[in-house]
């Protein structure tokens, strides 16, 4: 799957449509929060919500930035897996 980056987001298309999509704001100059992540139905089941969340943690380890995992998908994310502690904002 072809995750594109946008502004303060992370994104799947196809047909030109976005069918999987992560946000996340920039919540200082350490922090980012991710807000939302949403991925369409046909997507679904295959891990594609997983990456993109991996590539908001590849991001904030790349700037070294922690992040506040606010919507729901996102915090399941950081509890299931401790590689992501380490950028997990406090």
């Amino acid at each position: 799957m072809d995750i594109q980056r946008g502004k303060q987001r992370f994104y799947v298309e196809k047909s030109g449509e976005v069918v999987a999509e992560i946000t996340f704001t920039e919540t200082g100059e350490k922090e980012m929060t991710i807000d939302h992540t949403v991925v369409s139905e046909e997507l679904r089941g295959q891990k594609i919500g997983n990456q993109l969340v991996k590539k908001v943690v590849d991001l904030a380890r790349e700037e070294k930035k922690k992040i506040v995992p606010a919507c729901t998908f996102a915090q399941k994310e950081f509890d299931k897996n401790q590689e992501y502690q380490d950028v997990l904002a406090e």
